[in-house]
């Protein structure tokens, strides 16, 4: 049939009614709840951390020099009693396996069954070997005469007198160490666990020489085991101002070390060699006199140097 005869027919065609065709209720989607989210778990709080004990550190002084007989052991002790007079707490240490300082209180070396060996070697707490006369006192027996070669074979062996130390430090506001007439292991100890180094030097020119290699031996610890020690203060003892030769080493002392050099001149007198015999420091036996006059000023001397480096 041809297009143009079928178009009219069409279009005479009646609409069909609209049928009504029932459209499904659509469920709307569940509305999302709001979830509420947990609550931030808090950081855990830090338990408090203790305060140490001590606010204070001990200033830990060594009394050295290779050469023997310059009054080390004197100065160690008496220092040491002149400072507990002024209100400090003091340990002395006596680290010369001769004992003398041990001997200086009245104490024999000989009897001793726990001493500097003990702590240094099988770790025994220094606590244990202080004994308190004049001052505290750690002692020494004959029996540290073998701690160099014991401590030579062990791991840290230039660390053993320091790592004592950390039990006592916060105790005392000073602690002195007497050293043996050597530059060996047990003075290399004492300098790796010290603050500053105070040198009795003898009024004479070959206890001079000595500070050179003292000084030497000092840079090589600071260089490698402890930066903070220096000295602090060079003691001239056996003074006799009578001599020549006396006030020509003070020249010298004075012309290379400078300020250094304390005021205080430990004068020769025959009160040193007796205090001992008693078992006393000379500030007990002989309170009033000049020999124990000279060490209370160079406590005071000590005391001022290091209340200048506390403000500087």
């Amino acid at each position: 049939m041809a297009l143009s005869r079928l178009l009219p027919r069409l279009q005479s065609r009646p609409e069909p009614a609209p049928v009504d065709v029932p459209v499904e209720a659509v469920e709307e989607p569940p509305r999302l709840q709001a979830v509420p989210l947990p609550e931030p778990i808090p950081a855990p709080t830090p338990s408090p951390q203790p305060e140490p004990e001590g606010a204070l550190m001990a200033n830990v002084i060594v009394l050295a020099n290779q050469k023997g007989g310059v009054a080390k052991t004197t100065t160690t002790l008496n220092l040491g009693v002149a400072l507990r007079e002024l209100g400090h707490r003091v340990l002395v240490i006596d680290l010369d396996p001769q004992g003398n300082l041990t001997m200086s209180q009245g104490m024999n070396p000989d009897a001793i069954e726990r001493s500097m060996f003990d702590v240094l070697v099988h770790r025994v707490p220094i606590s244990d070997i202080i004994k308190t006369v004049e001052v505290d006192v750690a002692v020494a027996s004959i029996d540290l005469a073998g701690a160099e070669l014991a401590l030579s074979a062990l791991i840290g062996r230039e660390r053993a007198l320091e790592k004592a130390l950390v039990e006592v430090r916060d105790r005392y506001d000073y602690i002195l160490i007497d050293t043996p007439p050597s530059l060996g292991l047990l003075t290399i100890n004492a300098f790796v666990a010290a603050d500053g180094v105070i040198v009795p030097v003898q009024c004479e020119y070959l206890s001079l020489r000595g500070l050179v290699q003292l000084e030497n031996t000092l840079a090589m610890v600071r260089e490698n085991l402890n930066p903070r020690v220096h000295v602090q203060g060079i003691v001239p003892t056996m003074y006799d101002g009578r001599t020549l030769h006396a006030r020509e080493a003070i020249e010298i002392l004075e012309e290379h070390f400078g300020d250094l050099i304390y005021d205080t001149r430990i004068r020769k007198t025959v009160r040193y060699a007796e205090a001992p015999v008693k078992g006393n420091s000379v500030l007990k036996y002989d309170p009033s006199g000049p020999a124990a006059q000279a060490y209370r000023d160079l406590a005071k001397e000590v005391l001022d140097g290091a209340q200048t480096r506390d403000d500087a």
